[in-house]
């Protein structure tokens, strides 16, 4: 009796799956927050919902209207997931958090509807038991080699040490063992199902053992030719502090730690051989919005961050810091935010008070050369997005805005800056990675914006080299061939608030945060594109410390011409900034770019793809289909004379777009795991 009794019970926990009666609040936090944010105050994905422009929309109406319109349109794809009863919930609790009147007497029991069965509370739930319980416990790295700066300038060829493998961000490994005639013999060694959240991640690798960071701050060791785990940590992290389905792009390898930004906007360093944490640095106050999407990398020995969050007013804006590797303490504080004071020379911020100066965020870890011992990162626009939504007009530089930086990672010093679109005004930043690369015995700065344009700087002084328009674009009527100064059209240029105007690309790009890589014997560029384009509209944002935000409608679009091809992969040659070859595609492709020493690049789609493509010729040479849609960033690296391939997947934030522009493309909204390929023939 005893035996089929405990028998039962297991059954009851493994298999069972109650549907929980959720509170609105909770319901809002797992179904909306990642676009709409976890406070209401909105994202580059999904617009506010709370504040005066969403008060002055909804006064006149109820919440039954925004519960319709909400289950029509979300979750993104995916609207017949929620019940009435819980769409109504969570636009009772959108209401409510504005201070707007919820009648509730007419309303039935939701918690009924939405259940449907009984309901398990909290912890005493079968299903959150399962979840929660594990019985494994860490063990500890052995034999492991500190890592020295001189081998993050020039690593091991079967290591990957930094987020881009080298610090010049190239992201091109050396490994030849896969090559364009065995690339078909490529067969899985081993995957590894992740925490859900946005899988923008970057695995680092040395000696044989995989750090990891995956979403929701799960830190791991694993052996990377098996999978097997050494160690786990999870970082805690409050509930508020995460954004867009926390993606964390990248982290730090250097000495023996693991250098990791937080959602809290903190720092923090572990012990690589245990998981333990030797140290934590709180850079800003995560209930100002202040957080992290990308991680630090190492320059001069200096732990070296951004910050992003920026988009709402407060008394301090965005910045860079420096902090030192074995105590975590901060050296050094440079601003994104031009400190010249209003209405004095040198202001570019159209007499804007301090507090009113937003955005400037990172989004994307930078660069390093250590021969110019120069630290090089991009910075997003301005906030709001539309000019007139600040005060401000294009005219209005508002630096350090959408600029490339050249900093001294001892000082904190800016030792240049370029600023690629001054007083941006559509949500087209240039924040993107930074690869580092000679040509003809120079060395350049190559980066590219949401705007498609790529842009050559002399990575010594940032001087302006040259430019090249990599897909049709109409956001500027006239880019000057001699310095790079871009022309808004006129009618960008005159947009008040509340004017509607469309632009190609859109606000998703042209490029984004799927990295280009590089090919050294070819001097060439592998660059990863979306054909899209967009609308965007101002409007009005109260000058209150709390208010601001993104301040602008927008809406997606596919871009005319493309024929539906909204994927583009190109290949530039950079002595010349001419094409070599052009993959265009329906699924866009959605990770970063892997190239190998072999002539081979890597890179995953929409479409639950994986791809090799020859770099010479462009031609598909291998590729096969996973899960779930690719995401992040694939890595190549060895053990023991093998070669591995290792790919991420599991879409986060980005899906509120694709899930509308690729609705034929089956898009699971989990899946999130990194796959591990190797040679079937080894």
């Amino acid at each position: 009796m005893r035996t089929s009794l405990f028998i039962a019970n297991l059954a009851l926990l493994f298999f069972i799956e109650p549907v929980y009666a959720l509170d609105a609040q909770t319901l809002f936090a797992q179904q909306c927050s990642q676009c709409h944010g976890a406070t209401l105050g909105g994202s580059a994905h999904g617009t506010a919902l709370k504040g005066q422009s969403f008060k002055d929309t909804w006064a006149t109406q109820n919440w039954q209207a925004l519960a319709r319109l909400s289950s029509t349109t979300m979750p993104p794809g995916e609207q017949d997931s929620l019940s009435t009863a819980e769409h109504a919930a969570v636009a009772k609790f959108i209401f409510t958090s504005n201070g707007l009147p919820v009648d509730t007497e007419t309303q039935q029991d939701e918690s009924q509807e939405a259940t449907g069965s009984d309901s398990w509370d909290g912890a005493s739930g079968v299903a959150e038991i399962a979840r929660s319980r594990s019985y494994f416990k860490n063990n500890v790295v052995k034999g492991f080699k500190p890592v020295a700066q001189a081998e993050l300038n020039n690593p091991s060829a079967g290591d990957w040490l930094s987020w881009r493998r080298t610090l010049d961000g190239q992201a091109e490994s050396p490994l030849k063992q896969v090559n364009k005639g065995n690339v078909k013999n490529l067969g899985l060694a081993w995957a590894l199902a992740m925490q859900e959240g946005s899988a923008q991640i970057t695995p680092i690798v040395r000696g044989g053992v995989m750090f990891l960071v995956q979403p929701g701050l799960v830190v791991q060791a694993l052996k990377a030719d098996t999978g097997d785990l050494i160690w786990q940590y999870k970082y805690p992290f409050p509930a508020a502090s995460k954004t867009l389905g926390g993606p964390m792009r990248n982290f730090a390898l250097f000495k023996d730690s693991l250098y990791i930004s937080t959602y809290d906007a903190a720092l923090i360093a572990l012990d690589a051989t245990t998981g333990t944490l030797k140290w934590r640095a709180v850079k800003a106050d995560y209930r100002e919005g202040y957080t992290h999407s990308a991680g630090p990398i190492i320059g001069n020995g200096i732990v070296l961050s951004g910050i992003n969050g920026c988009e709402r007013y407060k008394s301090d804006g965005c910045f860079i810091t420096g902090h030192d590797a074995d105590t975590g303490k901060e050296l050094w504080r440079t601003s994104t935010i031009a400190a010249a004071a209003a209405g004095t020379k040198g202001d570019t911020w159209g007499g804007l008070p301090k507090e009113f100066r937003a955005g400037g965020d990172t989004w994307i870890a930078g660069s390093y050369d250590v021969a110019l011992d120069l630290f090089f990162i991009g910075t997003s626009q301005a906030k709001p997005w539309v000019a007139a939504s600040r005060g401000m007009n294009v005219e209005n530089a508002a630096l350090y805005t959408n600029s490339t930086l050249a900093i001294r990672p001892k000082t904190g010093e800016i030792v240049w800056y370029y600023q690629h679109i001054p007083g941006e005004t559509i949500d087209m930043e240039v924040g993107f990675e930074r690869v580092l690369a000679t040509i003809d015995d120079k060395r350049y700065v190559f980066t590219v914006g949401k705007d498609g344009v790529l842009w050559q700087l002399s990575a010594k002084d940032g001087q302006y080299v040259a430019h090249m328009e990599t897909m049709p674009q109409d956001i500027f009527e006239h880019i000057n061939p001699d310095n790079g100064r871009v022309t808004y059209r006129q009618d960008i240029r005159e947009a008040g608030i509340g004017d509607t105007f469309k632009v190609c690309p859109g606000i998703y790009g042209g490029h984004n945060w799927q990295s280009m890589a590089y090919v050294s014997q070819l001097k060439r560029l592998i660059l990863p594109l979306h054909q899209l384009c967009g609308e965007m509209t101002g409007r009005q944002v109260d000058k209150e410390i709390g208010e601001g935000g993104f301040g602008g409608d927008s809406k997606t679009l596919p871009m005319p011409g493309a024929d539906g091809q909204l994927g583009k992969l190109l290949a530039i040659n950079l002595q010349d900034r001419s094409v070599a070859w052009s993959h265009e595609q329906v699924a866009m492709f959605m990770t970063g770019v892997l190239t190998t020493a072999s002539g081979i690049a890597f890179i995953g789609d929409l479409d639950r793809y994986f791809k090799a493509f020859d770099v010479e010729s462009g031609e598909v040479i291998w590729q096969t289909r996973l899960a779930a849609p690719t995401h992040g960033y694939p890595i190549s690296y060895a053990v023991d004379g093998r070669q591995y391939i290792a790919v991420p997947t599991g879409m986060g934030v980005f899906r509120a777009m694709t899930s509308v522009m690729s609705p034929q493309i089956y898009q699971p909204a989990n899946g999130q795991a990194l796959y591990v390929f190797s040679l079937n023939d080894q």
